[in-house]
């Protein structure tokens, strides 16, 4: 019974999770259609957000309407003279005095602004979310010093302090953050190192970790080890009752398992010592030139028990951080969908509803901050798939205004009745594919 409940809650919470996430990413993209589309001289009659039933609503002093509705998996603006949410087709016949604030009697400048609108403000949205991130955590600085220390499992010495800039690694000298994480590689493994430190205008000699150990700073959602329960912040002492102490004797153990079960002894800060079983999961990674599969579990790590010393961050550079992170997802998101189509990579990594609600959810239980960094990667990949040229997004849309501008008129309604059932189809058939993906790829 008790487990029942704990899956119920679960599924709650990750239910939960995606659905406000959702109504944040859709509340930005339609409201980038709308308030573009205001601008331009074109009347909204409904912002929902939602499909169904009107829960909730209210007129705005420009008759708009504002709804949530019944089924929160989405959300429309409805423009004067539209036939449908989506915007397609003709539109209703309309007074021709009003002809000029429907969708499909404004000026083609109009129609495109407002359509592109939408995956600009999902752009915006995760450039913000990003550069707010940069902006309150900061840079690590150009010298390699000490923020905070971070608590070591038992055993373990951690002599450094907040402040002292590390000069040497045992035997190798550290000018930048690169030379700390290339001393894991050259270094013995040891659970203990010399650390030669400036602390106070002196050169000390102190005792530490070692710099790259097996301490878990991230985790991947939809991973085995976030489906295992691993957390950042937890550091894996043993795997198959082998000792670990470098974060790269994890990642050769993950490789020659394959994907055979491994049994984690971690120490979690507060619990002590945890066990878990987790099995590891064939993934598709890119490397230079295309892609290679390797054996994962889904962490990230390596990093030291003690953050960077950082520096703080402007707002014009913590946007230009943002606008970075932002164009990486959108390129990383076209090379995967071109190596899915070419074959390099394999048709499970496209992911439907229950993968996207599982990360969700996951990130939501590993914080706010995670959860916010999610709904940011999402915004920017959901405003990069609504400018696909498919008929019935955004992309489809636009190439049509596009035809309409090279060849001064717009297509036939008849071409657009099939190309927009066509893109319909499509649509349909990507989100079933990608939900048979969830349930029966491994």
């Amino acid at each position: 019974m008790t487990d029942f409940l704990a899956q119920t809650a679960g599924t709650l919470w990750t239910l939960a999770s995606f659905v406000v996430a959702l109504a944040v990413i859709v509340t930005v993209h339609e409201y980038g259609h709308y308030i573009v589309g205001r601008w331009s001289g074109i009347r909204a009659e409904v912002f929902s957000i939602g499909f169904g039933p009107r829960l909730a609503a209210r007129r705005d002093r420009r008759g708009t309407v504002w709804q949530v509705a019944a089924l929160p998996l989405g959300g429309y603006v409805r423009f004067l003279g539209d036939d449908n949410v989506a915007s397609a087709g003709p539109g209703r016949a309309v007074d021709p005095a009003l002809r000029r604030q429907t969708l499909q009697g404004a000026p083609l400048w109009a129609r495109s602004s407002t359509l592109l609108a939408g995956p600009v403000f999902n752009f915006i949205l995760s450039i913000f979310v990003f550069g707010g991130f940069a902006l309150l955590q900061g840079l690590p600085t150009t010298e390699v010093r000490v923020g905070t220390v971070i608590s070591a499992p038992p055993g373990i010495q951690n002599q450094l302090q907040p402040g002292d800039r590390i000069l040497r690694v045992g035997d190798v000298a550290v000018e930048t953050w690169s030379d700390l994480g290339a001393a894991g590689d050259v270094l013995a493994v040891a659970p203990q190192q010399r650390w030669q430190v400036e602390r106070n205008g002196e050169t000390v000699t102190v005792t530490g970790p070692d710099p790259m150990p097996a301490r878990i700073s991230g985790v991947a959602p939809r991973s085995a080890a976030a489906d295992a329960g691993i957390r950042a912040g937890d550091v894996v002492l043993a795997i198959d009752g082998r000792p670990v102490t470098r974060f790269t004797q994890m990642r050769d153990a993950v490789e020659e398992a394959g994907g055979d079960p491994l049994q984690l002894r971690l120490w979690r800060e507060g619990a002590g010592e945890v066990d878990v079983t987790l099995r590891p999961k064939l993934s598709d990674l890119p490397v230079e030139g295309g892609f290679e599969q390797r054996w994962l579990i889904g962490v990230t790590g390596g990093e030291g028990f003690f953050t960077p010393q950082t520096r703080s961050v402007g707002p014009v550079e913590a946007l230009s951080l943002g606008a970075a992170q932002t164009w990486g997802i959108i390129v990383s998101s076209l090379t995967g969908l071109w190596a899915m189509i070419s074959g390099q990579i394999g048709t499970c990594n496209l992911g439907g509803a229950i993968s996207i609600a599982e990360s969700t959810g996951q990130a939501a239980s590993a914080g706010g901050a995670n959860f916010l960094w999610w709904i940011a990667v999402l915004s920017a990949a959901i405003g990069f798939l609504n400018l696909l040229p498919i008929p019935v997004l955004d992309g489809g849309h636009l190439v049509f205004y596009a035809y309409e501008a090279i060849s001064g008129r717009p297509p036939s309604e008849k071409v657009l009745g099939v190309l927009t059932a066509a893109g319909m189809a499509a649509v349909l058939s990507l989100m079933l594919f990608g939900l048979s993906n969830d349930l029966f790829c491994p």
